[in-house]
């Protein structure tokens, strides 16, 4: 009972010295116990950024996204008249090519390129690969189209590395000379 006693006046003690005094009555309890002390505009613009690595920066890992070398168009039509495919037309890259296609482009134009993938339904139909319009296309439209989108196929830059599209050009070219439409 002494206990219990003493514990009611340590606690009516504490209220009245505390952020809960009877001016501030429940109010003053729930927001000293759920209002936490921020800053009044906190984000990551504003706030003091603390530098842990002072004095010197490791390299890079291998694993890193460079920050360096972005892919950047300018003028699409000086673009597509002076792009050159860098990567050689060699089996192993038709068959990159061929497996990035299988992956990424066959929902749209389909297994056999002709533009009647399961996904056209809902779509525009995308042209026909073999067909002559797409063979009269430069390799730079085709990388354009590829990595920034067009008038009806949006960008797949996200999902098609450059690499990636020099490869594709080369499976398309390929299967264009041995598939004549």
């Amino acid at each position: 009972m002494v206990k219990g006693l003493l514990g009611v006046i340590a606690l009516s003690i504490m209220t009245m010295m505390g952020p809960t005094s009877p001016q501030h009555g429940c109010q003053g309890a729930v927001k000293s116990l759920t209002h936490l002390m921020y800053p009044k505009n906190r984000d990551m613009r504003t706030n003091i950024a603390l530098l842990s690595q002072r004095g010197w920066y490791r390299a890079p890992d291998t694993t890193s996204v460079p920050t360096t070398g972005s892919d950047w168009l300018g003028d699409p039509t000086k673009f597509e008249a002076t792009f050159k495919n860098p990567q050689v037309s060699d089996p192993a890259s038709i068959e990159r090519g061929a497996a990035k296609f299988q992956k990424t482009c066959v929902p749209c134009h389909g297994p056999e390129l002709k533009g009647n993938g399961p996904v056209v339904a809902k779509f525009i139909p995308p042209p026909d690969i073999l067909g002559a319009t797409t063979r009269a296309r430069t390799d730079g439209y085709i990388y354009r189209y590829i990595r920034f989108g067009g008038a009806i196929m949006p960008s797949y830059g996200a999902q098609v590395t450059a690499q990636e599209a020099y490869d594709l050009i080369n499976f398309l070219r390929d299967m264009q000379k041995k598939n004549p439409r």
